[in-house]
């Protein structure tokens, strides 16, 4: 990926962040038809599944006001309808087109039919149909997972056995915050809260599996709007090495002369001019050794892809006895290689 693109990425989500949320409203749309706005597919093999909205009984929210006052009360709901019952089979409804990374996410489902399996979740920070977080609930399994599914593989599944009732609607929240995920099943924590950093934003979606006959109702989000993801990536890094005692990056605007410092440990230097060594790093490869009286720094290319230079990244280390250059370069090179591995994945870069 060009470094120019790259930049333009990256600022493209410089902006100020305030808190948002948004509600999925199904009662606003076509009965009978699909969820306009929402994008049908399916991970693993077979077809996408049929998504209508439809009405069905629902709980209110509130309790009555006063006793034999009804209870539930006809609501638009997203249903999957298709009986469909090929292995490794994930009917997904993507929820718009919007990425999110810091989100709390909450809805309402419940299991209605399915002869191989009974399942409903949510898949979250979604890349494409090959990358994404899933957490779903099993009436017939008596489950409740979340899984990472990365190039199409599918991890071992984390979580707990647990009666989920078929028939009933269940209340599910799930709260994202970095690499950190918890999970809510009808008011409790369903899980030990889950750490994964491999996918820092994506999509949302409704999920499914196999020939599951599965409702949602009362879809809503509230969220955070995205970081640049260089940004992102800095934090991630941050917390992975906690060791560390600074890391930024720098950049090369379009037609500058000079670069600039677009992600950092002290989110105040950000914008700040890189100095000649940098630029020497961007355009040449090179790698750049300091040192201070407690630390050491080491600044090295940051490359995509096609192993072209996009940035440089300075790692800021504490300052051993007897520390030698090769010592430091050492130390900071899988630091560098990690956030390489992210940059390459220009799905990623380009949310």
């Amino acid at each position: 990926m060009h470094k120019y693109l790259l930049w333009l990425a990256i600022m493209a989500f410089a902006r100020p962040l305030t808190a948002a949320e948004h509600k999925f409203d199904f009662g606003e749309m076509p009965l009978n038809q699909p969820p306009p706005g929402c994008f049908n597919t399916v991970a693993g093999t077979g077809k996408p599944g049929t998504w209508k909205v439809i009405m069905d009984e629902v709980p209110l929210a509130l309790p009555p006001l006063s006793p034999g006052a009804p209870t539930t009360a006809k609501q638009a709901v997203a249903a999957q309808l298709a009986w469909d019952a090929t292995d490794e089979h994930f009917p997904m409804l993507i929820l718009g087109d919007e990425s999110y990374g810091d989100f709390t996410f909450s809805t309402r489902f419940k299991l209605v039919d399915g002869l191989t399996e009974q399942m409903a979740g949510i898949a979250f920070r979604v890349q494409d149909e090959k990358n994404f977080y899933v957490v779903r609930a099993s009436s017939l399994g008596s489950t409740f997972y979340f899984y990472k599914v990365e190039k199409g593989v599918r991890f071992k599944p984390y979580g707990n056995n647990m009666k989920i009732e078929k028939g009933v609607w269940h209340d599910l929240t799930l709260e994202c915050k970095g690499s950190t995920f918890h999970v809510s099943l009808d008011g409790k924590a369903a899980m030990p809260g889950i750490n994964d950093p491999t996918f820092s934003s994506g999509k949302i979606a409704l999920w499914t599996k196999s020939d599951s006959i599965s409702y949602f109702t009362d879809a809503r989000i509230s969220y955070k709007p995205r970081e640049p993801f260089v940004r992102v990536l800095v934090h991630d890094m941050l917390e992975l090495y906690p060791r560390l005692v600074g890391l930024k990056v720098f950049m090369l605007p379009p037609k500058a002369t000079e670069t600039q410092l677009v992600a950092s440990d002290d989110e105040k230097e950000v914008g700040q001019r890189g100095e000649k060594t940098v630029a020497d790093v961007i355009n040449r490869g090179a790698t750049y050794y300091g040192k201070e009286k407690e630390t050491v720094s080491v600044t090295l290319p940051l490359r995509d892809r096609n192993g072209d230079c996009v940035a440089a990244v300075r790692v800021v280390m504490k300052r051993l006895p007897g520390q030698t250059e090769e010592n430091a370069v050492i130390r900071a090179m899988p630091i560098v290689k990690k956030m390489q591995e992210r940059v390459s994945a220009v799905d990623n870069i380009m949310e």
